[in-house]
């Protein structure tokens, strides 16, 4: 099984031009992934106690490696084998390896008084020339210019998930380049993915990545800027220990209960949303129905909200009033609360379908657009809402985006042009629409060969620049304006 379920744009310029070289795990933190089951081994139940009460120490362990080793050079074949050794030695007269050879001058190649006229005819030196050639690419590879775009990508593999960070080159030519500059393996399967650049290691800024993953409560954020990583900096809830009950009236000698941090969510992270105006704050969305707000600088919990009744699937912070957070649920609704006031009932739309992702207008702090696992789209105006009448809690518009029976996975506003929405859909296509005046018309469609859509994203830095991430776990991008119907109507607000 391969896929892309998340991806994300970093802004040019956030990350280091080469990133640092991760510190060897201490023993510490060795101890902390083998706990956290990263490296979980299928053990007999009945073998379970006696590993847990009978523990081999190093020193025991290098004794008895130390045993075995004097006893192997007792033995016969030992014997040999070191006699081997000494008459190996003796041959090759390594006492008087500095003394020159008759016949052979100091400084010279062995070949008598061969050389060549000029440097440019000396092989030797124009293949390490080659060589220095070559290693100028591979740094030129391993660098990341601020004039470089960068997507990373949440994907599993053959049950083997890590985020990769590419490097997408624009050229002259047309023709971009783009590769993997580096990944981190990660211990669960990821589902969704919030970019910060919350300064959690000191300075101005960071650039760190929470990840929240399907068989895990817990968010880890990791470093973007330090490569071979083996655990995140920062943690966001999850399991504190495992408590082990005994049972005597049992076969089962004993039974494992999970115990959950202070504040953790206790089911899978299905969303994530950093808050870009107070920059340690981090939204969640969870399977165990709650909402939460975490100070990602801490690495607590300072607000928990459930007020839906099922799964919850997205959450996304207003542009403009940055204190309001949207949720959408399984539970066929989507709640606007105020952070200020999170004990408030908030505002409560009814969507009729489970929702599958939802986001607010970039040019606008009163428009937000939810899409639908029956395949539609739906905006609405939060300031009809305010008026206190249900009637007016109705859609600004409805479109049937996509296949009535596929869901509408991922939304994306562009960030330059006003009223530019990108959809993608578990039918395996991209569309492109105008949202103008409250009436949605489709620009372009696209099949970019992902797969079923899980993910799509404009670039920050690049407007029209559109990831996509799939099923088929191959990162496409799709520069919109080469569609003459988008070059014809958004061509003059490329940036």
């Amino acid at each position: 099984m391969i896929m892309i379920t998340a991806l994300s744009w970093i802004p040019k310029g956030s990350l280091k031009p080469v990133p640092d070289a991760a510190e060897p795990p201490s023993k510490e933190e060795i101890k902390e992934l083998i706990e956290s089951g990263a490296f979980t081994a299928s053990v007999d139940d009945s073998n379970e106690e006696e590993e847990e009460e009978e523990e081999i120490s190093e020193v025991d362990h290098a004794k008895a490696v130390a045993e075995a080793f004097g006893k192997s050079s007792n033995s016969k074949n030992a014997s040999m084998e070191v006699d081997d050794v000494a008459a190996g030695m003796k041959e090759l007269d390594m006492d008087n390896y500095d003394e020159e050879d008759d016949g052979i001058e100091l400084f010279s190649s062995g070949r008598g008084d061969l050389y060549y006229p000029s440097n440019e005819l000396d092989p030797y030196l124009k293949d390490a020339a080659d060589d220095d050639d070559d290693d100028e690419e591979d740094v030129d590879d391993t660098t990341i210019k601020p004039t470089d775009s960068v997507i990373i990508c949440a994907r599993n593999e053959d049950e083997v998930s890590h985020l990769e960070v590419y490097v997408y080159e624009e050229s002259s030519d047309g023709s971009p380049n783009m590769y993997v500059h580096h990944h981190i393996i990660i211990p669960e399967f990821p589902l969704c993915t919030a970019w910060m650049d919350c300064p959690l290691k000191g300075g101005e800024k960071g650039n760190f990545v929470a990840i929240g993953s399907k068989e895990s409560p817990t968010i880890e954020i990791w470093d973007l800027d330090v490569r071979d990583e083996v655990l995140p900096c920062v943690q966001l809830g999850g399991i504190e220990e495992m408590e082990i009950i005994k049972k005597k009236k049992s076969k089962k000698k004993k039974s494992k209960k999970q115990k959950y941090k202070e504040g953790s969510h206790t089911d899978s992270v299905l969303g994530l949303a950093w808050n870009k105006e107070f920059r340690n704050i981090l939204a969640s969305a969870s399977a165990d129905k709650k909402v939460k707000v975490w100070d990602v600088a801490t690495g607590t919990c300072k607000i928990t909200m459930e007020h839906h009744i099922k799964e919850v699937q997205a959450v996304a912070w207003n542009h403009y009033a940055p204190e309001v957070l949207l949720s959408g649920s399984f539970d066929q609704t989507v709640v606007l609360k105020d952070g200020r006031q999170p004990s408030h009932s908030g505002f409560k739309w009814s969507v009729m379908s489970d929702v599958e992702s939802l986001a607010w207008d970039p040019h606008s702090e009163h428009s937000f657009v939810v899409s639908l696992e029956d395949g539609t789209v739906k905006g609405f105006d939060i300031r009809a809402a305010q008026s206190g009448s249900d009637s007016d809690l109705r859609p600004s518009f409805t479109i049937q985006a996509h296949d009535q029976d596929k869901g509408v996975s991922s939304i994306s506003y562009n960030l330059s042009a006003p009223n530019f929405l990108a959809t993608g859909s578990m039918d395996k296509t991209v569309k492109l629409w105008d949202l103008s005046n409250n009436e949605p018309s489709c620009i372009a469609s696209h099949k970019p060969k992902a797969g079923a859509v899980f993910s799509i994203s404009f670039s920050v830095d690049n407007p029209f620049l559109l990831a996509i991430g799939g099923s088929k776990g191959e990162l496409h991008v799709w520069d919109t304006l080469l569609d003459a119907n988008v070059s014809r109507k958004y061509g003059n607000k490329q940036s």
